[in-house]
């Protein structure tokens, strides 16, 4: 879709599910909010200039967490502009420190890099984006430094990927720890107290359904409590899905291989199945060739996610 204007000289992108949905805001210094995945940054670049914006005169990225679809951009437009960045304390200091597993970055082999944090954002905090004020809200749960951002006056909220229209983030426990789920519940009934008319969220399309997002959000996150595994088959399937995303069709030999070398597909299948990777990879691959969410092509899986 083209680029939706939410407020004035405000402007939605919304992209694929390798780069998250960004905000710019117009002008002649501009302020961005995320930025998109590191091997997409000239089609960033394009989005931008096509909307009239000069990367070199970016003022300031407000990043909603430090995952690597929100954040590819940001090292390589400082390095254009001299811009700040602002984020959740937590992931100020997972970038002050080089922090690549509390990222995600290393523990699922995915492509990033560190960039220099100027200011905090506390739950609470305005944060301005040219003209417009947006309240800070703390979403830890799918990731620890998650932030939503939300407009009074408009009625708008920024989720992130603290809330989806129909599917859900992943949630990643060995990373973000064993509270992560009641974390992410917490941070729903935060945003439920909101007054909202329209939700921008991290992947998918703007949507008005905020309660019944809500509700649906809700549910899978009960389900994930009532049955562990349940967290483990959702996190192989979807990190199976990026894997792809990122580094294109594979053979599913070559394919296994590559997860076998992370650290994440090991811990993972070890924690919620107690071992058998192969098995958990052939039932992974079946359940997605038989949703159509994976096709074979010349031998090799693929993916028919949008990128």
């Amino acid at each position: 879709m083209p680029p939706l204007e939410v407020l004035k000289d405000l402007f939605f992108f919304e992209r694929g599910y390798l780069s998250a949905n960004h905000l710019a805001w117009r002008s002649e210094r501009p302020v961005l909010i995320d930025t998109g995945y590191l091997t997409r940054f000239e089609e960033t670049l394009g989005l931008l200039r096509g909307l009239g914006l000069d990367p070199a005169r970016l003022q300031l990225i407000v990043s909603t967490h430090c995952h690597c679809d929100h954040i590819g951009g940001n090292r390589r437009l400082q390095e254009l502009s001299g811009c700040e960045v602002a984020l959740h304390p937590l992931g100020l200091r997972y970038q002050e420190n080089r922090d690549d597993t509390a990222t995600w970055w290393r523990y699922y082999g995915q492509q990033a890099e560190f960039f220099d944090c100027a200011r905090g954002l506390v739950h609470g905090d305005a944060v301005a984006v040219g003209p417009h004020e947006f309240r800070v809200i703390h979403t830890p749960g799918h990731a620890s430094d998650g932030l939503a951002l939300y407009h009074a006056g408009a009625k708008l909220l920024i989720s992130s990927d603290a809330l989806w229209e129909a599917d859900m983030a992943v949630v990643t426990e060995l990373v973000e720890g064993v509270d992560a789920l009641h974390l992410w519940l917490e941070a729903l009934e935060r945003l439920e107290g909101l007054d909202v008319r329209l939700v921008l969220p991290g992947h998918g399309r703007p949507f008005t359904c905020f309660h019944e997002a809500l509700e649906r959000a809700r549910a899978r996150l009960r389900r994930y409590l009532a049955d562990r595994r349940e967290v483990g088959r959702d996190q192989l399937r979807r990190i199976l899905v990026y894997t792809l995303l990122m580094r294109g069709p594979l053979g599913p030999g070559e394919l296994m291989a590559l997860l076998q070398r992370t650290p994440w597909f090991p811990e993972t299948i070890a924690h919620y199945f107690g071992g058998g990777q192969e098995e958990r990879f052939r039932e992974t691959v079946e359940a997605l060739l038989a949703k159509g969410v994976l096709v074979r092509e010349d031998g090799r899986l693929a993916t028919t996610v949008k990128p």
